[in-house]
């Protein structure tokens, strides 16, 4: 599985990218079929503390998951995001499994 990470507004540190793509490849025990996943980091111009908003975009045969995350830190969506698509892979997983 590929993983491609991009940051828009900001220039990202290499201990960010190792972190995303840890936990982005975790997600292949919920789903093998996985091709590649865009991970995009952006930091919105606001006067808010929630201005860190993660994008990722899953490919899969026949499927795009896509969720879009906004929190304080970019670790703390990326969890979130990954989390949500583990449960969406899940699901996913047990509908092939029932055809």
């Amino acid at each position: 599985m590929k993983v491609h990470v991009q940051s828009v507004n900001f220039n990202i540190d290499k201990s960010l990218i190792e972190f995303t793509e840890k936990k982005v490849i975790s997600l292949d025990k919920y789903y093998d079929k996985i091709v590649d996943v865009e991970v995009y980091l952006k930091v919105q111009q606001t006067s808010e503390k929630e201005n860190k908003i993660v994008d990722i975009k899953v490919n899969v045969p026949g499927n795009d998951f896509v969720v879009k995350k906004q929190s304080k830190t970019f670790e703390e969506g990326i969890m979130l995001a990954v989390d949500s698509l583990k449960r969406q892979l899940a699901k996913k997983k047990e509908k092939v499994r029932e055809k």
